[in-house]
């Protein structure tokens, strides 16, 4: 599973001109599902993704996690993250997850980031989205959960 994870100080998603998630202060997650993915994946991405100390303390230093600054998170569905870039000019999506398993997955992840109480505002999966972002820092982290 691949996450992009960024700082931000207000995001949106908006799809055929209407906007579908917002969050102020948090975390912008891109999610890519990749075919050998659970919901064990998943939950590795999702202990990561609430937990990783990327906002500042009252010394300036990268040290709260969004669970700290009670953040919101925005889950965006993006299956070119799972894309392979390493030959050619063209990307292949031959480990992305099939768009049942990603839907399913992507609906689980942000399911289970609301049982453990982190506010969700989420894209619309398999859409044309226009997503807009104000970048803290920038502050920017790829992850890849296996």
């Amino acid at each position: 599973m691949q996450g992009l994870i960024q700082r931000v100080s207000e995001a949106k998603v908006e799809v055929d001109g209407e906007v579908v998630g917002q969050i102020k202060q948090g975390i912008l997650l891109l999610l890519g599902v990749e075919k050998t993915d659970t919901e064990q994946t998943a939950d590795k991405l999702l202990h990561k993704v609430s937990n990783y100390r990327i906002f500042t303390d009252e010394n300036g230093k990268m040290n709260l996690s969004l669970k700290d600054i009670e953040g919101e998170l925005l889950v965006v569905s993006q299956f070119t993250l799972a894309a392979d870039t390493k030959k050619g000019m063209r990307p292949s999506f031959s480990s992305a997850g099939t768009p049942a398993q990603a839907n399913a997955l992507y609906e689980y992840f942000v399911a289970q980031a609301k049982a453990i109480g982190v506010p969700v505002a989420t894209g619309q999966f398999a859409a044309d989205m226009k997503v807009s972002l104000l970048n803290d820092g920038p502050v920017t982290f790829n992850f890849s959960v296996e």
